[in-house]
């Protein structure tokens, strides 16, 4: 008897088990993703043929790097430091730079720099340049600190991403363009805005 219920006992524990493993399917189909996803579909766009004499368009990788404990406002300053440079340039910058991003934005540029080469038929890893960097929030842990007179207050634990994109070829000359005009070019348009002023007496 006691055989019998131990190995019912045993059905029934094992059926549950089951039960709870085809169940977790749907529940995490409903789950947030805690990752981004989106940046990294770029990679699998498929491009129609060119046109003979058209422009080669350049190949590009995306890469990303998600949840790090660092603070997405202070990331913000590094990933923009380093748009517009070369891949060389960029890590030979970033070596010097003392603040603990850097090292995550560095990893990051060189496993992009890796994937170009290995999935994206690069041809020379030193002909890149970063076409993007950007940070974004990440995942946020809250937690509890003490103060006095019995009080808590809320501390946050920050998380950051950061994505970037590499594009084979030579970087722009001036990738924000501030002022696509030569220094000579700057002073006759302003030797002509100033010969066309107009003096107004108002009586």
């Amino acid at each position: 008897m006691n055989t019998i219920l131990k190995h019912l006992c045993g059905v029934g524990l094992t059926s549950n088990h089951v039960y709870g493993i085809h169940t977790s399917a749907p529940i995490a189909a409903w789950a947030k993703a805690k990752t981004p996803r989106r940046f990294l579909e770029y990679n699998r766009k498929i491009f129609p043929p060119q046109a003979i004499g058209e422009d080669p368009r350049p190949a590009f990788v995306c890469h990303q790097k998600t949840n790090f404990k660092y603070s997405p406002k202070k990331l913000w300053y590094i990933a923009s430091f380093v748009r517009g440079m070369t891949v060389d340039e960029a890590i030979k910058q970033l070596s010097f730079v003392n603040k603990k991003g850097a090292v995550f934005v560095k990893e990051a540029i060189q496993e992009a720099q890796e994937l170009a080469v290995k999935n994206h038929n690069v041809e020379y890893k030193s002909n890149l340049w970063v076409a993007e960097s950007f940070a974004n929030k990440g995942m946020m842990i809250k937690g509890i600190r003490r103060h006095a007179r019995g009080r808590m207050g809320e501390v946050r634990y920050m998380y950051s991403h950061y994505f970037v994109r590499l594009e084979e070829g030579k970087p722009p000359k001036d990738y924000y363009k501030r002022n696509e005009l030569t220094p000579q070019e700057q002073l006759d348009s302003w030797l002509e805005q100033m010969r066309k002023r107009k003096i107004v007496n108002s009586y």
